[in-house]
């Protein structure tokens, strides 16, 4: 195979990888080896994907690979993109809570801060022509670097299918394991936030998931009889706590995917519409999201003001968008998040939740610092003068002045 060379760009002497030992990233490797005729940088994250991720290594040493990086990004990924995002109320096309999204800035960042490290010139990564991850990836990629070279082989090679790989791996020596030659019934992406799946009987937006493809939850069907409580408590718009106890961001998130998974809570079948122009119909776990999310949601409503709850929700979808194109690292996301992120200063409390069988019910909330809620003034017996009832005719007056305005020039003519 000849070594490619495209007019008006340097000849590439070494790329870093996103690798993750499967089948495509092997294949990959294995081509950037032949096609371009340079040396290989491996990168494997471990996010909480939940899956061992030392083979990796054993798999780049076996084709070669001399800088193998192989780090475990979980209580990052969690602090510092799960919880900003979640800040937000975070949530695309009113369902989807973004969990493959928000893994990609972290992936890229780190991707090319080992280029640098390494010396060098260009990137590459295992997502296809048709998705959202290469611009998700290749934004991240010229953000952070703008003179990278980026190397996107489904869109430069003729493997167009799973056989046709296969094939690839078998002609060049590339071990593969035999569960992978039986093939996946979905594709699959995880993390500590969520597991995806998409492909074969999804394609078909009719057609019912099967029961066994779901990894992390029961059905609800088969969750326990028994309702389970638990306590979240929030420090700036943060869980800092459950049931009492200080844990790490991952490691609460880790626990409630656990406790969400047990309880079937969390399960989403999604078609949403892709950033490069497609319908696409995916099935979701987010266990420990979905817990978050409502908890969050418990006490920004006795925290936050009116008109700035009402604000953040007006400008989350536009911010939500964004994170789905893979624009984490664009001015504009950073503008939102600075203005979330000061909405949160006041955040501070616990929320009780029950968990039973698919639902988060809210059952109690409250913060002794910072709860705008007044049980003096909102209560239905005698208040003692905090609220004087007979101010509301003006106030209702007032505003409906316009509405009385229209009425009498409709009722003229």
């Amino acid at each position: 195979m000849k070594k490619i060379k495209q007019p008006g760009l340097s000849e590439v002497r070494k790329v870093v990888l996103a690798f993750s030992g499967g089948l495509d990233t092997s294949v990959i490797l294995k081509w950037l080896q032949d096609t371009y005729q340079c040396e290989i940088v491996t990168f494997t994250a471990d996010i909480g994907q939940g899956e061992e991720v030392e083979p990796a290594r054993a798999k780049a040493k076996q084709l070669g690979v001399k800088e193998i990086f192989i780090e475990d990004l979980r209580e990052e990924f969690v602090r510092d993109y799960v919880f900003p995002m979640f800040r937000a109320n975070t949530i695309y096309e009113g369902e989807y809570l973004l969990g493959t999204s928000i893994a990609r800035p972290l992936i890229a960042k780190r991707q090319i801060e080992i280029a640098r490290k390494t010396k060098a010139d260009a990137v590459s990564h295992g997502a296809t022509g048709k998705g959202n991850d290469q611009v998700r990836f290749e934004l991240g990629y010229y953000a952070l670097q703008p003179d990278i070279r980026v190397i996107a082989p489904w869109r430069e090679w003729d493997l167009t299918s799973r056989e046709k790989l296969l094939e690839y791996a078998e002609q060049h020596g590339i071990p593969v394991e035999m569960k992978k030659k039986r093939g996946s019934p979905y594709s699959m992406d995880a993390n500590l936030l969520h597991i995806s799946y998409e492909g074969r009987v999804l394609e078909d937006p009719a057609q019912e998931p099967e029961e066994s493809m779901w990894r992390w939850s029961v059905s609800p069907e088969k969750a326990p009889d028994q309702a389970e409580y638990l306590d979240l408590e929030f420090k700036q718009g943060d869980i800092i706590a459950l049931n009492g106890k200080k844990l790490s961001p991952a490691s609460i998130l880790a626990k409630l995917n656990q406790l969400g998974g047990k309880h079937g809570i969390g399960r989403l079948d999604l078609v949403e519409n892709r950033y490069v122009g497609m319908k696409s119909r995916g099935c979701y776990e987010t266990p420990g999201g979905t817990i978050m999310l409502r908890a969050h949601r418990a006490i920004e409503s006795i925290t936050l003001d009116r008109e700035v709850a009402h604000l953040k929700d007006d400008l989350m979808p536009r911010y939500a968008t964004l994170i789905y194109n893979g624009y984490w690292w664009s001015p504009e996301r950073e503008m939102l998040q600075t203005m979330i992120d000061a909405s949160q200063t006041h955040v501070n409390g616990w929320v009780r939740l029950k968990l039973y069988k698919g639902n988060v019910i809210v059952v109690g909330r409250d913060s002794k610092t910072d709860s705008l809620f007044d049980p003096n003034i909102a209560t239905f017996e005698e208040d003692k003068g905090a609220y004087n009832q007979a101010d509301a005719a003006g106030f209702i007056k007032l505003n409906a002045l316009r509405m009385r305005i229209a009425a009498n020039l409709k009722n003229r003519k």
